[in-house]
C-alpha cells in the first residue's frame, strides 16, 4: 500500500526512471530465460557459458539500479524528508527505496516470463524453438528460480548505493572540489603505463610467433594473451584517470585571470568531477568496446552474433541512462546554488553559456580517454 501511495506522486522523471529499470530487468530476464531455454533443448550442452553470457547484462542493469535509487534522495528531497518526519529512519528509509527498484524488476521480469510462455505456445517462429526450448517440458521452480536473481540483484544495488546519511534527510550534501589523493592518480597511471608498454611489447615484430593466440567470443578474432592483458590495464587506468582529469580540466579553465564564464564552467566541473567521473567513465569504456566490437564485425562480414550485438545495446542504453540520471541528479543539487546566483544578478545567458563549456571540456576528455581505449582495443585485435 505504501508504494501505490507514493506511485501516485510520481512525476514524469519518476515514472520514466521507473519504467527504464522496469525495462532493463525485463531484457535481462529475456537472456536468462533464453539460456534456460537452451538448456531445455540441448541438456547435455555448455550451460556454464550461456549463463555466463548472462554476466554482462547482469551488471548492467545493477548499475543502473545503484544509480537511479541514488539519484531518488537528491530528485525527491520532499518524499525523504516526509518520510524522516512519519519516524522512518535511515535503515527504513532505505529499504523502501531498495523495495521499489525491486518491484520495478519484478515487473519487467514477469513480463519477460509471460511473453516466454505466450511463445512456447506453438506461437514462434521454428527459428527460436531453439531459444524457447519448445517440445520440451518446462520445470515450474527453474524459471521463478531464475528470475528471482533480478530483483534480488536490483534491489541490493540499490540498498548498497544510498549509504550517506546526509541524502537520506533531503538534504544532500553540498558540492565541494574534490581532494584526490596521490595515490588516486598514481595508481592509474601506473595501469595506464603498464597497459601501454604490454600493447607494445605485444605489437613488437615476431610476436605473433611467441605463445598461443586467444580465441576470442562473438566472432571477435584471437589477440595474445600481452595484447589482452595490456588492453585490460591500459582500459581500466583510462576510466580510474576519468575523476583527476575531469578535476584537472576544471582547474584550467579557470586558471590566470578568467573570465565569469570560465570561471563558473571550471568551478562547477572541479566540484562536479568525482560524482561524474564514475557514471562516464562506464559509458565511455562500454562505447570504446561496443564499437570496436561492431568495427570487428563490419571488417569481417559473417562474424556478427544476434547475442552479443543484442547485449551490446542494453550495455549501452543502462550506461547512457545511467549517466543521464546521474547530471539530472547533479543538476538538481545545484539548484538552490543556481537560484542564488541569479538572484545576484547573473544573466541566464552566463550560466547557459557555463554549461555548454562544461559539456565542451567535459566531452574532450571523454574522447581522448574514450578513443585511446578503442584504440588500444583495435591494436590488440587486429594485431
Amino acid at each position: 500500500m505504501l508504494y501505490l501511495r507514493l506511485a501516485r506522486g510520481y512525476r514524469t522523471l519518476d515514472l520514466g526512471r521507473w519504467l527504464l529499470t522496469a525495462a532493463a530487468a525485463a531484457v535481462l530476464a529475456a537472456f536468462l530465460l533464453r539460456a534456460l531455454g537452451r538448456a531445455l533443448g540441448d541438456p547435455a550442452g555448455a550451460s556454464l557459458p550461456r549463463l555466463l553470457w548472462c554476466l554482462p547484462p547482469l551488471a548492467a542493469v545493477s548499475w543502473l539500479a545503484a544509480v537511479t535509487a541514488r539519484a531518488v534522495p537528491v530528485q525527491r528531497p520532499e518524499r525523504i524528508a516526509g518520510l524522516t518526519a512519519a519516524g522512518a529512519g535511515t535503515g527504513r528509509i532505505r529499504a523502501l527505496i531498495a523495495g521499489e527498484t525491486a518491484l520495478a524488476c519484478v515487473l519487467g521480469s514477469g513480463f519477460a516470463l509471460l511473453l516466454f510462455l505466450v511463445l512456447r505456445n506453438d506461437i514462434a517462429d521454428a527459428s527460436l524453438a531453439a531459444d524457447l526450448g519448445m517440445g520440451t517440458p518446462l520445470p515450474t521452480a527453474a524459471p521463478v528460480t531464475l528470475l528471482a536473481l533480478v530483483p534480488l540483484v536490483g534491489g541490493l544495488a540499490a540498498a548498497g548505493a544510498v549509504n550517506s546519511p546526509e541524502q537520506l534527510v533531503g538534504r544532500p550534501a553540498e558540492t565541494s572540489a574534490p581532494a584526490f589523493h596521490p595515490l588516486r592518480i598514481a595508481l592509474p597511471l601506473g595501469l595506464t603505463v603498464v597497459g601501454f608498454a604490454l600493447e607494445l611489447y605485444g605489437l613488437r615484430p615476431g610476436a605473433a610467433q611467441d605463445g598461443r593466440p586467444i580465441d576470442l567470443p562473438a566472432g571477435m578474432g584471437s589477440a595474445s594473451s600481452a595484447l589482452l592483458i595490456g588492453w585490460s590495464f591500459a582500459a581500466l587506468g583510462l576510466a580510474l584517470l576519468t575523476g583527476p582529469l575531469l578535476a584537472l580540466t576544471g582547474r584550467l579553465l579557470a586558471l590566470g585571470r578568467p573570465t565569469p564564464l570560465r570561471l563558473l564552467a571550471g568551478r562547477g566541473l572541479t566540484a562536479q568531477a568525482d560524482r561524474l567521473s564514475a557514471p562516464l567513465a562506464v559509458l565511455t569504456l562500454t562505447l570504446a568496446v561496443v564499437l570496436t566490437g561492431a568495427r570487428q564485425w563490419t571488417g569481417h562480414p559473417g562474424t556478427a552474433e544476434a547475442l552479443p550485438a543484442a547485449e551490446g545495446v542494453l550495455l549501452v542504453g543502462c550506461t547512457a541512462a545511467a549517466a543521464a540520471f546521474r547530471l539530472v541528479e547533479i543538476r538538481a543539487a545545484r539548484r538552490r546554488v543556481t537560484g542564488d546566483l541569479l538572484r545576484l544578478g547573473a544573466a541566464p545567458g552566463l550560466l547557459v553559456g557555463a554549461v555548454a563549456l562544461r559539456t565542451v571540456a567535459a566531452g574532450t576528455v571523454l574522447l581522448v580517454t574514450g578513443g585511446l581505449t578503442a584504440l588500444l582495443a583495435a591494436g590488440a585485435l587486429t594485431a
